[in-house]
Order: C-alpha cells, then structure tokens, then sequence
C-alpha cells in the first residue's frame, strides 16, 4: 500500500496516458494550420492589388508573421512537453513533483497534464 502514495496507479497513468494523446493530436493540428499560414499555404491572394495596397499591407503582414512564427514556437514547445509528459508514464514517474516528490494532485493534472511540479512548489518559485 505504501508504494501507491509514491506514484499514481497504471489505471490512473492510463487514463492521463489517453487525455495526453487526445491534446497531442489537438496540439499537432493547431501546429499544422499554424505552419501552413507562415508558408503561405493559405494566402488570400493579395498580390494583384495595387502596390500602395501593398505597401500598407506589409508592416501589418510582418508584424502578423511574427505573432504567428511566437505561436509555432510555443506550440511546439507545448508539444514537447506533452511527449515529455508520456515518456514520464512509461517510467511511471508521472505526477510526481520535481521539486516535493509529492504527487501532484489529479484535478491538475487534468487541467495542465505536462504539469511537473505541484501548485505549492510552482508558488514557491515565484
């Protein structure tokens, strides 16, 4: 029994393992789409209007290629955590704090999966 209060159970990493995978194919399609529109894929085919237009166009198109190549960025940095977060449940050292190595509560777990410290220790940080 003492060996429960060090991990989450494999039915417990199991149900994490399947919300992990759900918000690694939702993070992978915003990625996707987020990739497509810094190459173009999805121009609006300005390129016909005149110069002025553009001219006007191209601050506010670079200003918003920067916004979107921040959000690839974080995008796929929060990928990398989720797969962090699945390479933990292999290990079975899931939900476990780094910093206590307390288990991290379920309910945050659920909401931040890649979590790896507790709220305290994340507080405590600060």
């Amino acid at each position: 029994m003492e060996k429960s209060k060090n991990r989450y159970s494999d039915a417990d990493l199991a149900e994490f393992k399947t919300l992990i995978q759900n918000k690694l194919k939702e993070a992978h399609e915003d990625f996707d789409l987020l990739k497509g529109s810094l190459s173009h894929s999805d121009d609006h085919g300005t390129d016909d209007t005149g110069r002025t237009f553009n001219m006007m166009e191209d601050g506010s198109e670079t200003l918003s290629r920067e916004e979107v190549a921040q959000l690839a960025a974080r995008q796929e940095k929060f990928i990398q955590s989720l797969n962090a977060a699945l390479m933990r449940i292999e290990n079975k050292t899931y939900g476990i704090c780094r910093v206590t190595g307390l288990l991290i509560p379920k309910e945050r777990l659920r909401l931040v999966p890649h979590a790896t410290m507790s709220i305290d220790a994340k507080n405590a940080q600060k």
